[in-house]
């Protein structure tokens, strides 16, 4: 372990404590080890896998084998969840994946940025919720600090960089609402959030 000099660069420190460190080394090999490397339909398996390492998972979860979870221990989802194929969760604070919400293939959640203004640059992490029946298309990104309301919908290579309300529709760089999804599309117990 290097201790930090005086006068030196604080950018050089690192973000994370030692045991933060450790425990996504622990992940890493599992993920490349045994999650990855799964078949497609073992759901379970990589449930499992997740929960292990401290996710709170309802049921019929279905996390695709690259999927990429940054810290499952600041994973909640209740039931049937999607994750797709080369999407990634990068949560160092908690995530929270409600009913039936998807992220699909390539779709990128950012939990994290840095204070540009502070001179040691820190890293800040926020929290995120992602509301049920709410669909992440693939390769669409959602910035720190957005949450996605109830069936909303973040349309294929759209950038969230605010809320997203529920039951709307938004496409674009940045995106912007361009309809609402009828609420009929989901269960009668989700139509009024």
């Amino acid at each position: 372990m290097i201790l930090p000099v005086a006068g030196a660069d604080p950018t050089l420190r690192p973000s994370f404590s030692f045991r933060n460190r450790l425990a996504r080394g622990a992940w890493g090999l599992c993920w490349v080890l045994f999650f990855r490397t799964s078949p497609r339909p073992f759901h379970a398996w990589r449930s499992l896998l997740l929960r292990l390492f401290g996710a709170t998972l309802g049921t019929a979860c279905h996390f695709y084998p690259k999927s990429k979870i940054w810290a499952p221990w600041n994973l909640t989802c209740e039931d049937r969840v999607s994750v797709g194929d080369d999407a990634e969760l990068y949560n160092p604070s908690h995530f929270y994946l409600a009913s039936h919400c998807i992220i699909s293939q390539g779709a990128y959640l950012c939990g994290a940025s840095h204070d540009y203004n502070d001179r040691e640059f820190a890293m800040i992490s926020f929290p995120m919720k992602i509301g049920a029946y709410a669909w992440i298309c693939a390769r669409a990104i959602v910035h720190p600090r957005v949450n996605v309301g109830t069936g909303a919908i973040l349309g294929l290579g759209s950038i969230a960089t605010s809320d997203l309300e529920p039951f709307g529709i938004y496409v674009g760089l940045p995106a912007r609402k361009v309809k609402e999804r009828l609420r009929a599309s989901v269960p009668e117990q989700y139509r009024h959030h």
